[in-house]
């Protein structure tokens, strides 16, 4: 049941025993795909464990933390169509690569698909899932799912065209947040993004992590995309609500700070999206408001 349509890619920095198990549920599946690995500079002796465990695999070590664009590295490498996003604490279930490939295959304008996300060990869903589910965008009859208006990189199967076309993640986001300016730029090009049920990915969240600094790069990156691609009265209403609604914290501070500093660099890229996006990401973000899945907490 070799899939050859399809390479997993997977970033990871300092996390070697859950990559190792990402890695051991990748080769158990039945479609047997090539899996590609960027080690972020990790200094816990990563590389050299999945060198040792994982020969099959193929390893890149950019010998610094790349962030997000470790995957762009990646990609650079896939030779198949499509192209699975994994994170090192994520992993597929059987057969979904394979169903993947199914959907996107016939549907030559469709981008990306999503998974639901099972939380390990307990078997719920993801607090996401309820918000990819109930999407209410709208979209062609010939999409598989539910319209997406952004996706979660972890729990993602691409087209690979598709992702070269738009630029891959931007390096100045790095990581947190930063799938949103690249499904605005699939979605202006005339790409579609949908939610498949029958996808799924199962998630062990990893105990290696810093939340308050995922929070900072995350509230940055949505400031940076607002104003990067959000016409102005839309980019200040946006702006002044979490100005409001965010933690007032050091950690909010920071976020906010930081993004001030890019502002010249956000002047010079910025894109206003077409009036019809623009309604599609105003629609969006009222129904975020009251998703359990977005709370700039930690």
């Amino acid at each position: 049941m070799t899939e050859g349509r399809v390479t997993v890619v997977v970033i990871t920095h300092n996390r070697c025993p859950e990559l190792l198990r990402t890695l051991g549920r990748l080769r158990e599946l039945p479609e047997r795909p090539r899996v590609i690995v960027t080690d972020n500079a990790s200094a816990d002796g990563t590389a050299d464990a999945v060198a040792r465990h994982f020969p099959e695999m193929t390893l890149l070590r950019p010998g610094r933390n790349l962030g997000a664009v470790g995957r762009n590295l990646a990609v650079e490498r896939v030779r198949t169509p499509f192209v699975a996003f994994c994170d090192d604490d994520t992993w597929w279930d059987a057969g979904s690569l394979r169903l993947a490939a199914d959907v996107l295959a016939p549907r030559p304008r469709l981008a990306a698909v999503g998974a639901r996300i099972v939380v390990e060990p307990s078997g719920e869903d993801d607090p996401v899932v309820a918000e990819l589910r109930d999407s209410p965008l709208s979209g062609p009859p010939w999409l598989p799912g539910p319209a997406l208006g952004s996706f979660l990189a972890g729990a993602t199967v691409m087209r690979t065209d598709a992702f070269r076309e738009a630029g891959g993640f931007h390096p100045r986001l790095w990581l947190g947040g930063e799938e949103e300016l690249l499904a605005t730029d699939l979605l202006s090009r005339g790409w579609w993004i949908a939610y498949v049920p029958a996808l799924t990915v199962h998630h062990a969240a990893s105990l290696v992590r810093d939340p308050t600094a995922r929070r900072v790069t995350g509230l940055r990156n949505t400031l940076w995309f607002t104003w990067l691609r959000r016409p102005l009265a839309p980019a200040v209403r946006r702006t002044a609500h979490l100005i409001r609604t965010v933690p007032k914290d050091t950690a909010s501070a920071r976020a906010f700070l930081q993004a001030a500093a890019g502002l010249p660099w956000v002047l010079r890229n910025r894109h206003p999206v077409r009036p019809e996006l623009e309604e599609r990401i105003a629609t969006l973000e009222r129904a975020r408001r009251h998703s359990p899945a977005r709370r700039y907490v930690g």
